[in-house]
């Protein structure tokens, strides 16, 4: 199976992980940093579980063997493009608004009825 990556300009060096954020040091100088929940398997792991990191790729990502978990460093330098973060996901989703039957328009109730009706 061939994998295709886009080029990354800067890699991981050195990975470090708290109780409430991972931060990557990369190859430019840059640290950057993330809060530990974007990355589920990583928070709800233990403090020697999230220690025992490798780069994978020359420094294009990290992997931690123990929970499973790979992050790239293009995901972290721009999370939009490559993960789902938790805002995009924890709202609830629009509720819609019925029009009510005064305006012409029929509630749902009204046309299931009305079908349960009919098939009678």
């Amino acid at each position: 199976m061939t994998v295709l990556a886009e080029k990354c300009d800067v890699l991981a060096i050195d990975v470090a992980c708290s109780k409430e954020a991972l931060s990557v040091t990369l190859s430019d100088g840059r640290v950057v940093s993330a809060p530990l929940i974007w990355f589920p398997r990583l928070s709800q792991a233990k403090p020697r579980q999230r220690d025992q990191w490798e780069l994978i790729g020359g420094g294009i990502g990290i992997h931690w063997e123990a929970i499973d978990e790979d992050i790239c460093v293009a995901g972290l330098l721009q999370p939009g493009n490559f993960m789902r973060l938790p805002d995009t996901f924890a709202q609830p989703p629009k509720k819609r608004r019925l029009t009510s039957a005064r305006h012409g328009a029929r509630s749902e109730p009204a046309v299931s009825e009305r079908r349960r009706a009919t098939q009678r």
